[in-house]
Formats: structure tokens, sequence, C-alpha cells
């Protein structure tokens, strides 16, 4: 991420929360003309200004870690990287990879709306590098620019522009098989599920969602999510059998799942499960139980997650399951 994507990002979510920069200079005590020449990226943030706008924009210290790997030399050896792909070194791939890993944790705080620019931005400086460079950190690098490419899908998916979804998420798959993940394919095949259940598509869900959980290499939190979400299908399809059946084969993977997740699918934790399971119930009509699981989980998600845009989806169901019970 560069200082122009650092306030892309700023300006975007200023603007969803309704906020001129102008309004933001005035709310921060800071000079108008310094914050809309570091908005416009021609000017890096200093550490007390990127703490000011964590705040205003409750982004939980991700404005502040990025604009902290903006000061350090990531951003130099991520440049000498893109100028030089061919001699790419692990420190700039752990550099990409670290950004990648406070934009996936933004989308919780701030949403997905500003994020897409940005990210397609550092996707499309991935891929450029990945079909130019050599070497050892090669495949690292393909692992990076997968689980970059899967993310911008998510972005797509989660504000309802599915075509453009559906084809970022075909292309993560196709890295994640070049490079022999597991985990990373299988989560590519979740988001496609993700997109058939925010489209009602009931049978879409269980057709994706059973190739996440049958991928190889998936790991156990991963597939007990994706044996939830087929049963949920399956019971909207009014398959009830086959769906108690998949959801026992959630449960039974539960001990499993208790393992920390794959840094791909960092909020699988058992209390998101909780989720999963809600969901699955819901599908199957057991109202009282999934607003049991559904509640708990909301409960359970810690603090930057309380918020986050993709919850709407299990308070929704949670009110449906309340309404029933």
């Amino acid at each position: 991420m560069t200082g122009g994507d650092f306030g892309q990002t700023v300006r975007a979510a200023l603007k969803a929360r309704g906020v001129s920069i102008r309004a933001a200079a005035r709310e921060l005590v800071y000079d108008h003309a310094y914050l809309s020449r570091v908005l416009a990226g021609k000017q890096l943030p200093s550490p007390q200004l990127a703490e000011a706008l964590d705040h205003l924009l409750d982004a939980g210290g991700e404005l502040v870690a990025l604009a902290a790997g903006l000061a350090e030399d990531s951003g130099d050896r991520v440049a000498h990287a893109i100028a030089h792909p061919t001699r790419i070194d692990g420190r700039a791939v752990e550099a990409l990879g670290d950004v990648l890993a406070v934009q996936r944790r933004l989308d919780d705080t701030l949403g997905p709306s500003p994020l897409i620019g940005p990210v397609e931005a550092q996707t499309a400086t991935l891929l450029g590098l990945l079909k130019e460079s050599r070497g050892p950190h090669r495949d690292t690098l393909a692992e990076v620019a997968a689980e970059s490419v899967q993310f911008t899908g998510w972005l797509y998916a989660s504000t309802r522009q599915d075509a453009k979804a559906v084809k970022r998420l075909a292309e993560a798959e196709e890295l994640a098989d070049e490079v022999g993940s597991g985990t990373l394919a299988a989560q590519a095949l979740n988001f496609r599920g993700y997109v058939a259940r925010r489209q009602g598509n009931s049978r879409g869900m269980v057709r994706w969602f059973s190739a996440a959980y049958y991928t190889p290499g998936a790991s156990a939190p991963q597939r007990m999510g994706d044996a939830a979400q087929v049963a949920q299908g399956l019971g909207e399809l009014g398959q009830t059998d086959a769906a108690r059946r998949l959801l026992d084969e959630a449960m039974g993977l539960s001990d499993a799942a208790q393992d920390r997740p794959p840094g791909t699918a960092y909020w699988l934790t058992p209390n998101f499960q909780r989720l999963n399971l809600g969901l699955a119930n819901l599908g199957l009509k057991a109202y009282a139980d999934a607003a049991d699981h559904i509640r708990a989980g909301l409960a359970g998600l810690p603090a930057d997650q309380q918020r986050a845009p993709w919850t709407k989806e299990h308070r929704d169901a949670l009110a449906k399951a309340e309404a029933h019970c």
C-alpha cells in the first residue's frame, strides 16, 4: 500500500460516513490543507494523524498499522521489488503479505466499500510481480497474490457486485491450485457459496460449499463451517435427512476445529462457528436452536468484528429465528 492508497481508503471511509475532509479536519483539530495533502497521497501521515483518523473511523488500530508500514523500509522494499520483479526478496513478499493482512482486518471495521480501490490496485501490483518474478520466493508471492485476488472477490461479493466477485474468485481458485494450497482453494469456493446464499440460491450453496468441504488440504475449521453451510442449503431445499447428516458431520469436526484457523480464514473461531450452526438450523426450521447459536455467536465475536457489515446477515437471521420461536 502506498500513501495514495492510504488516502483513498480514508477518503472513502469518510464519504461512507457522510463526513467531509474539512469536517474531519475540524473534528481532529488538524490543518485542513495538511489533511488534504495526506488524503491526496502527496504526504505520508504522521503517527499522530494516523491514530486520530483511526479513532475517528473506529478502525481498531488498523489505520495506525498501515501508517506504520508506510513509514518503515517496507515501502522501499516493495518499490524495489516492483522495479526489479525478477529479483524479489523474502522481506518484500512479507511486507506485501503484511499489508494484505491489515487490509483484511480493515474490512471488519471500515466495511468493504472503502477498500475496493486500494485492494484492486494492490492485487494488480501482486499479479504483475508474479508474472515477472523468478527464484525461491515466487511460490510465497503466489500465495499472497492468490489471497489478494480472493479478498478482492470477497469485497465485490459483500457489496453485491456478484459478476465481478465470481470472476475474481475463479481466478483465486486457479492461483490456489497452482501453488497447491488447499486452504486458499477451499476459501475461494466458500466465497462462491456465500455469493449463492446472498442470491437466495440454495442449490448453488450446496454445490459450492460442498466443493469447499471436500477440497483436499482444507483445514478443520474451514470444513466445519462448510459442512454447516451445506446443511443450511439442503435444509432450505427440503432435504432434511441429508441436511441433518451434514450438520452432524459439522458437529463431529468441532474438536478439531478448535485449532487456530488459517490466516486466510482468520475469523473461523469457535464463536464464529456458532453463526454457521445457527444458519444451518435456520435452514432446517429449528428456530430455537438457530436463535441460541446465532445469539451466542454474535455475542462472542471480538470487538473489531462486532459492528462488521457482514454481521447484518446474521442479525437478520436471528430476528427471523426469534420471530418463529
